[in-house]
């Protein structure tokens, strides 16, 4: 099973936050998941971002591939370097 870290789009009509999902990449982008990692908001100034970091680095150690977005977003919190250096 092929797994992916992504963003889950929730709130309102031009509103938007995000969470940060684990999930099959076969699945919707809303759709089902397997652990919720973390969340962002961009409507927030400056952006609000969280993450369960040993969640984080667990999933990126075991081979799961972040999208663009939230590759460029675990960056800014410094994971991805934590997670290679494990």
């Amino acid at each position: 099973m092929a797994t992916r870290i992504r963003l889950k789009r929730m709130g309102a009509k031009k509103k938007p936050f995000y969470r940060v999902v684990v999930a099959d990449s076969r699945s919707p982008r809303d759709g089902k998941f397997i652990e919720e990692i973390g969340y962002y908001d961009p409507c927030k100034n400056p952006a609000e971002i969280r993450f369960d970091e040993e969640k984080a680095v667990k999933w990126i150690q075991t081979g799961a591939q972040p999208s663009e977005t939230v590759r460029a977003l675990l960056n800014k919190a410094g994971l991805i370097e934590k997670a290679a250096g494990k």
